[in-house]
């Protein structure tokens, strides 16, 4: 028979981070660094459903992102073309006015950097298919993981700084096109 003092063991009651309220819980990600490095990003959310808004955005705000709450989809369409820079959105699909499809087309026709994640309770996988082909990016089912929500939004987070860093890449490279166009025409051939 094996010797079970050597093996360590907590029980999840001696575990508590309840004394810790300046720290995530050991099961919750952090949204601190996020928040720093993406202050300047605009997470705009459109549900039309007053529990699902509310709970959104206590979390949003718990989180600390600068958020833009709409409820239905002309308002989240404003809010949208509003913004001067990239945005990320969090959209529902069935919702007065427009729907989360038909927003998804028009930002992509747009030509907008947004970075669009469906949340919806429709979970069929036609469902996820058609909201990924008019243009979502990420798509979520209710009800959802805030955490998974957190980690979502990051990610879109992510990809938008990095499209940003990638456009200004391409600026430079245009930029030295040019001038190398300059200099071909005054080196006589």
């Amino acid at each position: 028979m094996s010797d079970t003092k050597d093996i360590p063991f907590s029980p999840p009651w001696q575990i508590s981070d309840l004394g810790k309220p300046d720290q995530p819980k050991l099961t919750e990600l952090d949204a601190r660094p996020a928040v720093a490095r993406f202050a300047q990003i605009p997470i705009v959310v459109a549900e039309d459903d007053l529990v699902s808004r509310t709970l959104i955005g206590s979390l949003m705000e718990k989180w600390g992102f600068k958020t833009v709450i709409t409820q239905d989809g002309n308002e989240a369409m404003a809010a949208l073309r509003a913004e001067q820079g990239p945005a990320l959105t969090i959209l529902d699909w069935m919702m007065p006015g427009m729907d989360g499809l038909q927003i998804c087309r028009r930002v992509r026709e747009s030509e907008k950097m947004v970075y669009v994640i469906m949340l919806t309770s429709l979970g069929a996988k036609e469902n996820i298919v058609e909201g990924l082909h008019a243009g979502a990016d990420d798509y979520l089912i209710k009800p959802f993981d805030k955490n998974e929500l957190l980690a979502r939004i990051q990610v879109g987070l992510r990809i938008l700084e990095l499209h940003a860093a990638l456009a200004a890449r391409v600026k430079e490279l245009e930029k030295a096109g040019g001038e190398i166009d300059d200099l071909k025409l005054r080196i006589p051939l």
